[in-house]
């Protein structure tokens, strides 16, 4: 038998194995990695046994548990539609009034308004519903229609402008330079009233010619002092709000050739149900009145 070889440097013994002058050390894995080691390998195949897995060509072996994840995530699911379709009843159910005043039907019809905001209206509102050019901001206090919550789904469900809803918000500007209603002198003047309405720069030689002639041509619908009214759509001209822009030019522009924005009905896309989540969304983003 021959005589075990032990390493100088570190005094353990060797395998016997060397190459280009290196030798082997014969340090063994501790016993307790090694029973840790068996012991995962017995439950590896207990595992394989028990639970499906091992592929074959169409599936897995099924194992003796019978268990699914793709079962169970059905089921999961079917928990959950189950309960979607309990609170999508009592939403439609019940009017937007009593939506907010349940803090239940509240949160639900939020989260699924702020869901569907993000498929059908941020393309034109904006992501955080901040609007754009010819596309009202929604989260500040601004409304041509009113923002109450019944106002904001009468709007969303019935669109404006939107010819194929019998009841659609519906209002038109007259244009009053392109068919020749004031001359062009009356619409400048009216300009540079318009913008002292709203505490911007003017002319202010023309604020007398420009309060006569909105007067009589304009106050019928935007109110004596430019307040507007949102019975008829009529923008507020006093704030600092403008959706087609607030310089004189701008200004000139839309009494001269208004432009007037169509929104779809969402009612009968949607349902009454995602009209009224929509309605909760908006109205809390902290604009709605």
């Amino acid at each position: 038998m021959s005589e075990k070889e032990i390493d100088s440097v570190t005094n353990v013994e060797t395998t016997g194995h060397e190459w280009d002058g290196i030798k082997e050390l014969n340090n063994p894995l501790p016993r307790w990695w090694l029973w840790v080691f068996y012991a995962c390998i017995v439950y590896a195949i207990g595992y394989c046994i028990y639970y499906p897995a091992i592929p074959l060509i169409e599936g897995a072996t099924q194992g003796l548990a019978g268990y699914s994840s793709r079962t169970e995530l059905h089921q999961e699911m079917a928990t959950i539609e189950a309960g979607r379709t309990e609170m999508l009843e009592r939403i439609r159910q019940a009017d937007v009034a009593e939506i907010q005043a349940d803090p239940e039907l509240t949160r639900f019809a939020t989260a699924g308004g702020a869901s569907a905001f993000k498929v059908y209206c941020s393309q034109c509102h904006g992501s955080g519903a901040q609007g754009a050019s010819g596309y009202p901001n929604l989260n500040d206090d601004d409304w041509l229609w009113g923002g109450s919550i019944e106002q904001i789904a009468q709007t969303i469900r019935h669109g404006v402008r939107y010819e194929e809803d019998g009841d659609t918000r519906y209002s038109e500007m007259p244009a009053f330079g392109r068919d020749q209603l004031l001359p062009r002198a009356d619409i400048l003047a009216a300009a540079h009233y318009v913008r002292a309405l709203s505490g911007l720069e003017h002319d202010q030689g023309a604020m007398d010619e420009g309060a006569r002639v909105f007067a009589e041509n304009c106050a019928a619908c935007h109110g004596e002092n430019g307040h507007g009214n949102k019975e008829l759509g009529a923008p507020n001209l006093a704030d600092a709000l403008w959706l087609y822009g607030d310089t004189h030019q701008d200004i000139v522009s839309q009494i001269n050739n208004p432009k007037h924005g169509v929104m779809p009905a969402w009612g009968d896309r949607l349902g009454d149900a995602l009209v009224k989540q929509l309605a909760v969304y908006v109205h809390g983003l902290g604009g709605g009145e």
